[in-house]
């Protein structure tokens, strides 16, 4: 065979095999998801879709419904060259669907020369079923008696599983906790600084589909009048307190200006992370009955507005969200109640500080202490010693701060001392059952 045909039968076999790696280079169609991808939806949330084909692009791609036997395209968009991804909402508002299954067909195209250069194509049909009744809600407390600043607990049933659900004030929500016979818990409270005559108390429940119920109860609130005092700042505090919060805030030289970042931003800190140590509560109630007492005499009552005085002139005020119990230095510290440990560490301006969960939501704190001997995980029982008190964090002398939280809110401990209200308010509720 002469040179010039082994030559071409070299560049016919190269050509035919670079055609067929070209050809066949890319052979499966575009990748789909929906978000949800199944389960109840209704016309409260959009579907998100994403289409995507990261070798040829997308050529094509077409969404229908089918409900009940009637089909009709909700999308149907052609591409140019270079598309590779699509992300679109898919809208059920306006279709007038009824409260009954239906199926999304997604079909989508590359532009891939395979198949003769009709490309690639996925199909993906996802099974929902549409659902716009919102959740009923079923009252079972009947009677919530609230003082501003404290707690309440309302028990509820819902007729269907829920995204979410608990109790609305204001805009502030409380989540409620399902039990093992079906009833909802939920521990709320009237918080101290909202505006009693303008503060609404609502039930909502939000279910899988997206529908959410909002449901008003019967309340009586009493509204509070609030303490104030005037706290002195005196250099020797500053020089002996302040030293161990300047790493903190290392721009601030002056002393007194340490001292307003550590009573203005570390405190908002605190009380935030508060927020996000509610997250590890327990689902049902671990406490049992009133909680116990410190031993000790009350400094001041809960949500005293303070006012903080440098040199005779009011430098800060802020709200002391706590009970403050002076007692022997270095005295014993006995848990609340039974619960387990959910902080027990160095915490910001409690200074070392342990946190006891009690479920739903329910937490109380011990701050200033000089010293702890459980850690977080530890189960611990009513009255079982803890702690001993000291002055650390922003404390001027040795004491205990004690607080108590719902869902990381600072509520009046005053209550839950009270055996006569734990009964009336909580226990009995408790006890209630679903007929």
């Amino acid at each position: 065979m002469r040179t010039s045909s082994v030559i071409l039968v070299l560049v016919v076999l190269i050509g035919l095999v670079a055609g067929g790696i070209y050809y066949f280079r890319d052979t499966d169609g575009p990748v789909v998801s929906l978000a949800p991808e199944a389960g109840p939806v209704s016309s409260s949330k959009p579907l998100l879709l994403m289409v995507e084909d990261r070798d040829s692009g997308l050529r094509r791609v077409t969404v229908r419904l089918n409900q009940n036997g009637r089909d009709r395209v909700l999308l149907q968009q052609d591409f140019g060259p270079g598309q590779r991804q699509l992300q679109q909402q898919i809208e059920l508002k306006g279709l007038k669907l009824k409260n009954a299954p239906f199926t999304l067909v997604v079909e989508a195209t590359d532009s891939a020369i395979y198949h003769f250069g009709q490309g690639n194509t996925s199909q993906r049909d996802f099974a929902f079923a549409y659902d716009s009744k919102p959740p009923r809600i079923s009252l079972l407390s009947r009677s919530h008696n609230l003082n501003q600043g404290g707690s309440g607990l309302v028990v509820y049933q819902v007729n269907e599983e829920v995204e979410q659900t608990g109790v609305l004030v204001g805009e502030r929500f409380f989540p409620a906790f399902e039990q093992e016979d079906g009833r909802y818990l939920c521990l709320f409270s009237a918080p101290w600084n909202a505006d009693s005559k303008g503060m609404n108390f609502r039930v909502i429940a939000t279910d899988l589909a997206g529908n959410t119920r909002k449901s008003g109860f019967y309340h009586h609130l009493n509204s509070r009048r609030r303490n104030h005092t005037n706290i002195s700042i005196s250099d020797a505090f500053l020089q002996a307190k302040m030293p161990d919060f300047q790493d903190r805030f290392p721009d601030e030289q002056n002393l007194v200006d340490v001292f307003l970042k550590v009573n203005r931003e570390l405190r908002q800190a605190n009380r935030a992370r508060l927020k996000e140590i509610a997250g590890k509560t327990a689902s049902e109630p671990l406490w049992e009955g009133a909680f116990l007492r410190p031993k000790g005499s009350n400094r001041e009552p809960f949500a005293t507005d303070r006012s903080y005085r440098y040199k005779g002139r009011r430098i800060d005020r802020q709200t002391h969200l706590g009970v403050d119990i002076a007692s022997v230095a270095q005295g014993p510290v006995v848990a609340a109640n039974s619960g387990r440990v959910v902080l027990a560490e160095d915490f910001g301006i409690y200074g070392q500080c342990v946190i006891i969960d009690h479920g739903l939501g329910l937490m109380s704190l011990y701050g200033h202490l000089s010293s702890f001997e459980v850690q977080e995980g530890d189960e611990v029982r009513k009255g079982q010693e803890i702690a001993r008190t000291g002055a650390t964090g922003l404390a001027g002398g040795d004491h205990l701060h004690f607080g108590l939280l719902i869902d990381g809110l600072p509520v009046n401990p005053v209550e839950w001392w009270d055996a006569s209200w734990v009964r009336n308010n909580i226990d009995s509720k408790l006890r209630l059952r679903v007929d």
